[in-house]
């Protein structure tokens, strides 16, 4: 696709087509972005992608609106904004272009546009009131992008396409980590799987690194799992598992004797030589060794077991 220019519309900017802007930037960075609302850079021409401006949907013609009557619908029925439309049709694009690999591409795809994405939209058609996101409604990403504007009697013609500018960088950083951090939970996906084979009806996994693991853990059904040991730096740690995404409850406890204690004293209340720290809140404790971590993961499971 042969893509000369990036129209969106100019004066305030709001999320959906900065967020749109890092997408599109990205696919086509010989592109020059347009920032007007002239009649004659909003209509259709060869070589233009012309989003949130415009008033049309039309992909066949590089048009993105969603302003207009009636406006774009998702399946379910929710509103699009222009973000949510080009992540429809360049978002994959756009997650090749970010070397996410080519079987995962449709996974991330789907779960960045219900993590992030949908919200976007959502906020956007002010279909999802902001107090929705809770106590921290005041953070919202939409937020956070529009302090980024220009303050009200900033009387400059250029501060509007200065700021945008500026904000562009800031959106990016965002999408760029949302989409690496959700590859990185499907690439530990597969390997806490992996692991979970392998330990069989051991209540205690074995990672080989620290990585996200109780979606995995939970997708398969390991309930039978208690704790997981991983190295970390030169220790290993000992976790517990989180009986979900809303709790800080664990399956099961590390021993109320271990409690807050380091090094000699946590050796002597376990028994276990190489025993470093337990924390007060018993989620975790580090050795200095594998088999020192693992004696103390055998002894949280008989304490939990009874």
């Amino acid at each position: 696709m042969n893509v000369s220019h990036l129209v969106t519309h100019s004066g305030g900017f709001h999320a959906d087509e900065l967020l749109s802007s890092v997408v599109l930037t990205r696919l086509f960075p010989s592109a020059r972005l347009i920032r007007s609302r002239d009649p004659e850079w909003i209509s259709p021409r060869e070589g233009r992608i012309i989003y949130d401006v415009g008033r049309e949907y039309d992909p066949g013609a590089g048009m993105f609106d969603h302003h207009q009557k009636p406006n774009p619908l998702r399946e379910d029925g929710s509103p699009f904004s222009s973000f949510g439309l080009i992540w429809k049709h360049f978002g994959r694009d756009y997650l090749k272009a970010m070397a996410v690999p080519d079987a995962e591409v449709d996974a991330v795809h789907a779960s960045f546009d219900a993590k992030f994405v949908w919200p976007i939209d959502m906020l956007d058609n002010g279909a999802m009131e902001p107090s929705s996101a809770g106590p921290l409604a005041g953070l919202t990403l939409p937020v956070l992008l529009e302090t980024l504007k220009p303050e009200f009697d900033e009387r400059d013609p250029a501060a509007d396409d200065s700021a945008f500018a500026e904000a562009l960088d800031v959106a990016r950083a965002f999408v760029e980590a949302a989409v690496r951090n959700l590859a990185a939970k499907r690439r530990a996906e597969a390997m806490v799987t992996e692991a979970i084979s392998s330990a069989g009806e051991s209540r205690v996994l074995e990672l080989a690194m620290g990585m996200p693991f109780r979606a995995a853990i939970e997708k398969v059904g390991a309930d039978h799992l208690l704790f997981v040991v991983h190295p970390r730096d030169k220790d290993w740690a000992l976790t517990t598992i989180r009986k979900g995404g809303d709790t800080f409850e664990s399956r099961a406890d590390l021993p109320a004797a271990w409690a807050g204690l380091t090094d000699h004293a946590l050796e002597e209340a376990s028994g276990v030589s190489g025993a470093k720290f337990c924390h007060n809140g018993r989620f975790i404790a580090v050795a200095n060794s594998r088999d020192a971590v693992l004696k103390m993961a055998d002894l949280a499971v008989a304490a939990h077991l009874g």
